[in-house]
């Protein structure tokens, strides 16, 4: 008897779980909010349209964007791949793309997909706070990271050749005068699982090399200028599909779904 009551309560709590990411919009398959704009959906036009390279310190991609569409190694349609031949040897900024828009505060979801070992990018928020992407590492440099400040837990990555996915909520950082008073904020869910929760970002990481006001003061120079959602290109294989994002005013400074 108590076998069949455990048994319930476990699928109970595996329904309830299913219940909440379909509420949420969480995980892979997430569908677009009616609020949300959609950033890719598989073809040339909207590569083009919404998105450029950065123009960073290091840029030697030039205009039109080099990364290629193929076919999806799973489902059906066309997704993005990160590979361009101006960052072979993980020269990141050298070939990234980030959106036209810019943004403050937001919902995101992206799906990516690792095609071979190591493979390595990251989302930039606000073309700044990057979300690593990076096989084969736990640590504050690997996958489901906010970069060299939280190690995600590992368990919830799918793996290599399998689709994954973040749902991002995203506060930006607040200014008095000029100067930051409060530190960007942000929860993620990998996977439809929560990795993080109302994590504080201390700062850019990477140098000027990585995103807006990485030289700045070590990275902790952070500049009230928007900035857009950024992808990197560091000469490995990794897919992009299903993005989209959801603009937000968060007048609070819980970040919580």
């Amino acid at each position: 008897m108590r076998f069949i009551i455990l048994i319930f309560y476990f699928l109970f709590f595996i329904g309830f779980s299913q219940d909440k990411n379909i509420d949420l919009q969480l995980g892979i398959g997430a569908k677009v909010p009616e609020d949300a704009e959609v950033f890719f959906d598989g073809t040339f036009a909207i590569l083009h349209e919404k998105w450029t390279y950065w123009r960073g310190p290091r840029l030697s991609a030039t205009l039109p964007i080099k990364w290629k569409l193929e076919k999806d190694p799973i489902d059906k349609g066309m997704v993005l791949n990160t590979y361009d031949a101006n960052a072979t040897g993980g020269k990141y900024g050298a070939a990234d793309i980030v959106t036209k828009k810019k943004f403050k505060d937001f919902r995101l979801h992206i799906e990516f997909f690792i095609k071979n070992k190591g493979g390595n990018s990251g989302v930039y928020l606000q073309n700044r706070y990057e979300i690593q992407i990076k096989d084969g590492d736990s640590t504050k440099h690997g996958i489901g990271a906010i970069i060299n400040e939280k190690a995600a837990p590992y368990i919830y990555y799918n793996g290599l050749r399998k689709w994954n996915s973040y749902d991002i909520k995203f506060r930006a950082p607040r200014f008095i005068d000029g100067k930051i008073s409060e530190r960007p904020r942000v929860t993620i869910y990998f996977n439809g699982e929560k990795i993080h929760e109302n994590v504080s970002i201390q700062k850019v990481w990477g140098g000027a090399f990585s995103g807006l006001d990485g030289g700045n003061e070590n990275g902790f120079g952070i500049t009230p200028k928007l900035g857009g959602l950024k992808l990197q290109s560091e000469g490995h294989e990794v897919l992009y599909r299903n993005i989209w994002i959801k603009e937000l005013n968060l007048d609070l400074s819980n970040v919580s779904f």
